[in-house]
């Protein structure tokens, strides 16, 4: 059974730096798109960044020169270095597993999120 399980998310300061990671177990990573979607307060679940299957990385406008998604296909694991950090880029990050490789995530795989909080 897959599951996806992030971490390293935590209070920051604005301008600070996190990098968030997601290791999937139970399937076979290179078959997946991966993802990284938040979810704010009040606010619906959006895009922040994905890479796919052959490593094509989209990324949301928001996320656009401070942000940068990896994946390491070794460790079945995916990273979102996020720097410059804003206390708007506060909400829940969740990591997504597609196997139809599509930037909107699919419905079926989700990790339970991690915080993350820029405040100062």
């Amino acid at each position: 059974q897959l599951q996806l399980v992030e971490s390293g998310g935590g209070l920051v300061q604005p301008g600070g730096s996190l990098r968030l990671s997601c290791v999937l177990s139970g399937s076979f990573f290179r078959s997946y798109g991966m993802g990284w979607y938040r979810q704010a307060p009040g606010n619906q679940r959006e895009l922040v960044a994905f890479v796919s299957i052959g490593g094509t990385t989209t990324y949301a406008d928001s996320a656009k020169g401070r942000f940068t998604i990896s994946r390491d296909n070794d460790k079945n694991t995916i990273y979102l270095q996020m720097n410059d950090l804003k206390p708007e880029d506060t909400a829940v990050y969740y990591c997504n597993a597609d196997p139809l490789d599509r930037v909107s995530g699919g419905m079926d795989y989700w990790g339970k999120g991690t915080l993350v909080t820029v405040s100062s």
